[in-house]
Protein backbone atom coordinates (compact mmCIF):
# COMPACT_ATOMS: atom_id res chain seq x y z
CA UNK A 1 0.00 0.00 0.00
CA UNK A 2 2.79 2.71 1.12
CA UNK A 3 4.44 1.41 -2.46
CA UNK A 4 1.82 3.02 -4.54
CA UNK A 5 1.87 6.29 -2.54
CA UNK A 6 6.02 6.61 -3.01
CA UNK A 7 7.42 8.64 -6.25
CA UNK A 8 8.97 6.38 -8.99
CA UNK A 9 12.42 7.48 -9.80
CA UNK A 10 14.39 6.67 -12.67
CA UNK A 11 18.00 7.37 -12.86
CA UNK A 12 20.15 8.04 -16.34
CA UNK A 13 24.07 8.72 -15.99
CA UNK A 14 26.59 6.54 -17.36
CA UNK A 15 28.39 6.55 -14.25
CA UNK A 16 27.87 3.55 -12.56
CA UNK A 17 29.69 4.53 -9.12
CA UNK A 18 27.76 7.67 -9.41
CA UNK A 19 24.63 6.49 -9.87
CA UNK A 20 25.34 3.92 -6.91
CA UNK A 21 25.81 6.61 -4.91
CA UNK A 22 22.33 8.08 -5.46
CA UNK A 23 20.49 4.69 -4.99
CA UNK A 24 22.35 4.51 -1.93
CA UNK A 25 21.19 7.71 -0.49
CA UNK A 26 17.71 7.61 -1.53
CA UNK A 27 17.24 3.94 -0.18
CA UNK A 28 16.83 5.92 3.10
CA UNK A 29 14.16 7.95 1.84
CA UNK A 30 10.74 6.61 2.75
CA UNK A 31 8.74 8.69 0.10
CA UNK A 32 10.42 7.70 -2.93
CA UNK A 33 11.46 4.41 -5.06
CA UNK A 34 14.00 4.02 -7.66
CA UNK A 35 12.68 1.96 -10.31
CA UNK A 36 15.19 1.86 -12.27
CA UNK A 37 18.96 2.61 -13.47
CA UNK A 38 19.90 3.26 -17.12
CA UNK A 39 23.82 4.05 -18.29
CA UNK A 40 22.90 5.71 -21.73
CA UNK A 41 20.23 8.08 -23.47
CA UNK A 42 18.73 4.50 -25.70
CA UNK A 43 18.37 2.85 -22.41
CA UNK A 44 16.86 5.72 -21.04
CA UNK A 45 14.44 6.32 -23.18
CA UNK A 46 13.30 2.76 -22.91
CA UNK A 47 13.37 2.44 -19.46
CA UNK A 48 11.13 5.67 -19.10
CA UNK A 49 8.54 3.96 -21.66
CA UNK A 50 8.61 0.50 -19.82
CA UNK A 51 8.06 1.84 -16.19
CA UNK A 52 6.67 5.27 -16.53
CA UNK A 53 8.42 6.98 -13.68
CA UNK A 54 7.51 10.51 -12.11
CA UNK A 55 10.90 12.14 -11.84
CA UNK A 56 14.07 11.38 -14.17
CA UNK A 57 17.43 11.75 -12.68
CA UNK A 58 19.39 12.91 -16.08
CA UNK A 59 23.18 13.51 -16.88
CA UNK A 60 23.46 15.85 -19.86
CA UNK A 61 26.68 13.32 -20.94
CA UNK A 62 25.69 9.94 -21.84
CA UNK A 63 26.76 7.69 -24.52
CA UNK A 64 24.61 6.69 -27.72
CA UNK A 65 21.99 9.76 -26.96
CA UNK A 66 23.11 12.86 -24.55
CA UNK A 67 20.91 13.86 -22.29
CA UNK A 68 19.66 17.02 -24.54
CA UNK A 69 18.36 14.13 -26.76
CA UNK A 70 16.56 12.70 -24.34
CA UNK A 71 14.19 15.94 -23.43
CA UNK A 72 14.06 16.11 -27.25
CA UNK A 73 12.05 13.03 -27.79
CA UNK A 74 10.32 13.20 -24.65
CA UNK A 75 8.98 16.13 -25.68
CA UNK A 76 5.85 14.71 -28.06
CA UNK A 77 5.26 12.49 -24.81
CA UNK A 78 1.89 13.40 -23.91
CA UNK A 79 2.82 11.48 -20.32
CA UNK A 80 6.61 12.57 -19.57
CA UNK A 81 8.52 12.62 -15.85
CA UNK A 82 9.49 15.77 -14.62
CA UNK A 83 13.38 16.17 -15.52
CA UNK A 84 15.99 16.83 -13.10
CA UNK A 85 18.96 17.71 -15.26
CA UNK A 86 22.56 16.79 -13.43
CA UNK A 87 25.45 18.26 -15.17
CA UNK A 88 29.24 18.93 -14.71
CA UNK A 89 28.68 21.57 -17.38
CA UNK A 90 27.71 24.62 -16.03
CA UNK A 91 27.93 26.84 -19.32
CA UNK A 92 24.27 29.25 -19.45
CA UNK A 93 23.75 28.11 -23.03
CA UNK A 94 23.34 24.69 -22.03
CA UNK A 95 21.64 25.42 -18.90
CA UNK A 96 18.91 27.18 -21.18
CA UNK A 97 18.75 24.74 -23.54
CA UNK A 98 17.71 22.02 -21.15
CA UNK A 99 15.14 24.51 -19.83
CA UNK A 100 13.80 25.81 -23.17
CA UNK A 101 13.77 21.89 -24.50
CA UNK A 102 11.32 20.70 -20.85
CA UNK A 103 13.90 20.12 -17.77
CA UNK A 104 11.97 20.94 -15.00
CA UNK A 105 15.58 21.48 -13.17
CA UNK A 106 19.51 21.92 -13.61
CA UNK A 107 21.57 21.01 -11.07
CA UNK A 108 25.75 21.35 -11.49
CA UNK A 109 27.96 18.97 -10.30
CA UNK A 110 28.89 18.38 -7.39
CA UNK A 111 25.55 18.64 -5.30
CA UNK A 112 24.24 18.31 -1.99
CA UNK A 113 22.09 14.94 -2.14
CA UNK A 114 19.91 16.38 0.32
CA UNK A 115 18.54 19.69 -1.86
CA UNK A 116 18.10 16.54 -5.14
CA UNK A 117 16.02 14.73 -2.27
CA UNK A 118 13.98 17.81 -1.70
CA UNK A 119 14.00 19.04 -5.34
CA UNK A 120 12.13 15.12 -6.43
CA UNK A 121 9.70 15.95 -3.77
CA UNK A 122 8.68 19.40 -4.64
CA UNK A 123 8.76 18.24 -8.44
CA UNK A 124 5.89 15.68 -7.38
CA UNK A 125 4.29 18.01 -4.70
CA UNK A 126 2.06 15.80 -3.51
CA UNK A 127 -0.04 17.39 -0.42
CA UNK A 128 2.85 19.47 0.73
CA UNK A 129 1.48 21.95 3.48
CA UNK A 130 2.00 25.48 2.37
CA UNK A 131 3.67 26.11 5.51
CA UNK A 132 6.89 23.65 4.49
CA UNK A 133 6.48 24.73 0.73
CA UNK A 134 6.98 28.24 1.92
CA UNK A 135 9.80 27.12 4.27
CA UNK A 136 11.27 25.42 1.19
CA UNK A 137 11.15 28.24 -0.63
CA UNK A 138 12.85 30.03 1.51
CA UNK A 139 16.24 27.86 1.40
CA UNK A 140 15.74 27.24 -1.98
CA UNK A 141 16.70 30.81 -2.29
CA UNK A 142 19.60 30.48 -0.45
CA UNK A 143 20.94 27.49 -2.15
CA UNK A 144 20.13 29.02 -5.74
CA UNK A 145 22.50 31.38 -4.52
CA UNK A 146 25.15 29.10 -3.66
CA UNK A 147 24.61 26.99 -6.75
CA UNK A 148 24.78 30.93 -9.10
CA UNK A 149 28.20 31.31 -7.53
CA UNK A 150 29.16 27.16 -8.24
CA UNK A 151 27.84 27.73 -11.87
CA UNK A 152 30.38 31.11 -11.95
CA UNK A 153 33.60 29.20 -10.71
CA UNK A 154 32.56 26.53 -13.25
CA UNK A 155 32.55 28.93 -16.51
CA UNK A 156 35.56 30.71 -15.45
CA UNK A 157 37.86 27.14 -15.08
CA UNK A 158 36.45 26.10 -18.45
CA UNK A 159 36.80 29.80 -20.25
CA UNK A 160 41.16 29.34 -18.62
CA UNK A 161 40.52 25.50 -20.62
CA UNK A 162 40.68 23.23 -17.76
CA UNK A 163 38.06 20.50 -18.96
CA UNK A 164 35.51 18.94 -16.63
CA UNK A 165 36.68 15.51 -17.30
CA UNK A 166 39.95 15.83 -15.92
CA UNK A 167 41.02 14.18 -12.37
CA UNK A 168 40.79 16.55 -9.76
CA UNK A 169 38.44 18.95 -11.79
CA UNK A 170 36.12 18.97 -8.45
CA UNK A 171 38.78 19.24 -6.02
CA UNK A 172 39.67 22.46 -7.55
CA UNK A 173 36.44 23.87 -8.58
CA UNK A 174 35.38 23.31 -4.26
CA UNK A 175 38.63 24.55 -3.86
CA UNK A 176 37.60 27.77 -5.17
CA UNK A 177 34.62 28.07 -3.84
CA UNK A 178 36.17 27.33 -0.06
CA UNK A 179 38.11 30.22 -0.51
CA UNK A 180 35.69 32.66 -1.81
Amino acid sequence: MLEDKRIKLLIADDNKEFCNLIVEFFEGEQDIKIIGVAHDGLEALEKIEELEPEVLILDLIMPNLDGLGVIERLADKTKRPKIVVLSAVGQDKITQKAIYLGADYYIVKPFDLNILVDRVKQMVDRNIPLQRQIQRKATSFAVDKKNNLEMQITNIIHEIGVPAHIKGYFYIREAIYMVI
